[in-house]
């Protein structure tokens, strides 16, 4: 097996069971490992530290799985690991809800591969080179664990491109999902499309946070932005909202939400959908004068890397500003950020600064998190990303 040997003093991260290792900590390579390959990875002192993942084409070079020198990272190995992840998860299937994540990249000692079940689909993203090659075993062992319909690559994320990998997007066993797929979360149903939509299918990390605002929600007049399939459109009508405005950019998600506000017998003369550019949208509604009591800001992903964080945080107070603008007296923002660049004290700075432009007092009166089923290792704080806040503004 090829060896790493890590330049001096940069073995710390390591010994502490942070999973990343970035180019620049590398000193020696013995062997000619091919991306993707498990390598062995040793301190300057020649101390084994941990197994791993290599790839020249990544900022991260490894991409450590194993801290155990015996243990061989194998088929075995492999079904361990996934069996655990599967397990720890199933407490959230009921009858109420048969869609999670099953599996969640370095949480899972797993990095690079993100599975989610879909009634009786899974839906895989394959992000780093590792997981690539052993894709037909890990299909094989979910097929046998789980047993489903069918399994789905999703693997379209731009992540691939850093790991010199192409993109993928195609059935891998069994039957293609339908068009439109029903699940349920918390009681409600939704048309998914597996194929055609955002990221897996579904956004299953927001399942807590739309029951939890939907708590506010009974008689109130509702605007959900970047609403997509209408998860928090769909919360807030089940707890007797009295309408519900929901805007998203994309014709699929738009349609998808209208199907699913008609599969759950919601009144729909309560519902508005609008598909526009959320930020022109808002301006639209300041125009005309139009408020709202709730308002969910739920944008996408806006600082990938901390590269982009200036940037970002001038897009998330824009769009926060004008937020607060459409809001009535004492009413409420559930705001968002799924980029985990930017940190939980950074994203309150954030509102802090649309508050101070939109001359607007607030009050956090609740925090947003990731639910179970995306857990956060305490040696990688980076797999923290979600992060939301529910603010009073006065």
């Amino acid at each position: 097996m090829v060896e790493i040997i890590l330049k001096k003093g940069k073995e710390k991260a390591a010994l502490q069971r942070h999973p990343w290792i970035f180019s620049g900590a590398l000193d020696k390579i013995k062997g000619k490992p091919e991306n993707g390959d498990v390598v062995k990875v040793f301190a300057f002192d020649h101390e084994f530290l941990a197994y791993g993942y290599y790839n020249a084409n990544s900022r991260v070079a490894v991409r450590l799985l194993e801290w155990n020198e015996n243990q061989l990272i194998n088929k075995s190995w492999y079904q361990s690991r996934l069996k655990q992840a599967i397990a720890s998860r199933q407490f959230i299937l009921s009858d109420q809800t048969n869609t999670c994540r099953l599996v969640f990249s370095e949480a899972d000692f797993l990095p690079g591969l993100i599975v989610d079940q879909y009634a009786d689909f899974l839906s895989l993203q394959i992000l780093s080179s590792g997981i690539e090659k052993v894709k037909t075993e890990l299909v094989d062992i979910l097929r046998t664990e789980l047993q489903p319909k069918g399994i789905f690559d999703k693997s379209d994320a731009t992540a691939r491109r850093h790991e010199g990998l192409p993109i993928e997007n195609g059935l891998l066993w069994g039957e293609n999902p339908p068009e439109f797929l029903e699940v349920k979360e918390n009681g409600i149903r939704y048309n998914i499309n597996i194929a055609e939509g955002q990221k897996s299918g579904f956004y299953c990390d927001q399942r807590d946070n739309r029951q939890i605002l939907a708590s506010y929600t009974k008689g109130k007049k509702v605007l959900d932005c970047f609403s997509y399939s209408g998860g928090f459109s769909l919360n807030s009508l089940a707890n007797g909202a009295a309408s519900v405005t929901s805007v998203d950019s994309s014709g699929l998600a738009v349609e998808t939400l209208k199907q699913n506000v008609a599969l759950n017998r919601f009144e729909e003369s309560k519902v508005t959908t609008i598909q526009s550019d959320v930020n022109k949208q808002l301006r639209t509604f300041k125009e005309s004068g139009e408020l709202f009591d709730v308002i969910v800001l739920d944008p996408p992903k806006y600082a990938p890397s901390r590269s982009a964080l200036d940037r970002a945080a001038r897009a998330y107070k824009d769009l926060n500003r004008l937020g607060m603008l459409l809001l009535e007296k004492g009413g409420l923002l559930a705001t968002f950020s799924c980029s985990g660049a930017v940190d939980l004290e950074t994203f309150k700075q954030i509102i802090a600064w649309a508050a101070l432009d939109a001359g607007k007092e607030v009050q956090i009166i609740k925090q947003f998190s990731q639910p179970e089923d995306h857990p956060v290792r305490i040696s990688f704080p980076e797999g923290e990303y979600l992060k939301g806040l529910l603010v009073r503004v006065l």
